[in-house]
């Protein structure tokens, strides 16, 4: 194998696997690699763990505006929209906005949803365990972040299905399967679930003004913070982000994890003998299978990284897991251990973009799994994983296991 082999938007090889092999040899050969594309101008691949650091922490040279974060170059039209979602903001715009809402996700709020996420975990573990068998991502990983964000948004019961369905439609944009038509979502499909779930926002954003409540819609409509609040686009951009991350990435982690537990049963027979290492189970999780691949980012400026000339406006793209398996910062990286300390992985991102929402996944993570290796027993794949056709979420679409027939809790 050599640098030539290397395609990092190839969707037949990550829909097979994450090609670890290829970010080893770019780690080794060339962290700051020009890649071509065959859809676009080509980027930078930005592979090893100090690197990405320094660039997410320098937004003033690496911006996440100018062509937002996807790989895909936005058309004219649509990049003022793209540009209104937190996550493709730069400073000090960002940092007005991340204050604002983050007056909803403070770490005592948070902590308060404990025992709701406890409640949640044991529905859905009691809906399957007397079967002995389920299909892993949709009956057990999907549930609890799709319930925690909607109820947290106001979200009523009836609605929960189709939030799911969209918000699973615009991160599948790959994937033909996901798609109505049976072919990968283009512009036109784009516009169509974007409007869909802005459309849904400016429903809830009338709710919490005509009735408020003691949910994050509400807290968000009257957040204010020297003098200003979010917009109404504000608040609709806001639960379009939130309800794409905060719930197809925990949904991805908690299958991924599973996964891995399965391939490695020393690990899952040690967790199981002590739940009490489920935190650190959980961090090494995030560090062997994140659930983004990457993120874009544009420079403003010519600059030079490890001999190599960045120019002005060159496309910039960061890989999370090869970063979170750099050699010169995890012993061992590509070894499983739920015993690993440190843990400094970069899963949630680092600098201005650090998730928001990391206390939450970590919270719901964590209860999961603790709920997983303390009532099920045996666990084990009956068929291999289907991976979801994507180059941005390392998503799992169907995992299908049995176990031990369990009793419900009363």
């Amino acid at each position: 194998m050599n640098l030539g082999d290397i395609d990092l938007t190839d969707l037949d090889v990550f829909e097979q696997r994450v090609p670890h092999d290829w970010f080893r040899l770019l780690r080794k050969e060339s962290p700051v690699h020009w890649h071509e594309e065959t859809d676009g101008p080509g980027f930078w691949a930005i592979t090893k763990y100090a690197d990405l650091k320094w660039i997410s922490k320098n937004p003033g040279l690496f911006s996440s505006e100018r062509q937002g974060t996807m790989r895909w170059d936005p058309t004219p039209e649509s990049l003022p929209l793209i540009q209104s979602i937190m996550i493709n903001m730069d400073p000090p715009r960002h940092r007005r906005y991340r204050a604002l809402v983050n007056q909803a996700f403070r770490k005592r709020h948070v902590q308060a949803l404990k025992p709701r996420i406890q409640e949640i975990v044991k529905r859905i573990i009691d809906g399957v365990i007397e079967k002995g068998e389920c299909e892993f991502v949709e009956e057990v990983a999907a549930i609890l972040p799709m319930e925690v964000i909607c109820e947290m948004m106001g979200v009523p019961v009836e609605d929960r299905r189709r939030v799911y369905e969209i918000g699973n439609s615009m991160v599948g944009s790959d994937d033909p399967e996901l798609q109505e038509d049976g072919e990968p979502r283009q512009k036109t499909e784009a516009r169509e679930a974007f409007a869909e779930m802005f459309m849904y926002a400016d429903h809830l954003l009338k709710k919490a003004k005509e009735h408020p409540s003691d949910d994050i819609a509400t807290a968000l409509v009257h957040a204010e913070l020297d003098g200003h609040r979010l917009s109404d686009d504000d608040f609709r951009f806001f639960f379009l982000l939130l309800l794409v991350a905060g719930n197809e990435t925990t949904r991805t982690v908690t299958t991924n994890g599973m996964i891995t537990l399965l391939r490695n049963p020393d690990q899952l027979a040690a967790l199981e003998d002590d739940p009490s290492l489920v935190d650190g189970a959980v961090e090494e999780i995030l560090r062997f299978e994140p659930a983004v691949h990457t993120f874009r980012r544009q420079a403003t400026a010519d600059v030079e990284l490890r001999d190599r000339k960045i120019r002005e406006n060159d496309k910039v793209m960061l890989w999370y897991p090869s970063v979170n398996r750099d050699e010169e910062v995890f012993a061992n990286p590509d070894d499983f251990d739920i015993r690993r300390s440190p843990n400094d992985h970069l899963a949630f991102g680092v600098g201005e973009h650090y998730c928001l929402g990391a206390n939450l996944a970590r919270l719901e993570l964590r209860e999961i799994f603790r709920g997983i290796v303390t009532r099920f027993r045996d666990m084990e794949m009956t068929a291999p994983p289907r991976r979801l056709r994507s180059t941005f979420i390392n998503g799992v679409k169907e995992m299908r296991v049995r176990f031990r027939p369990g009793a419900a809790e009363a």
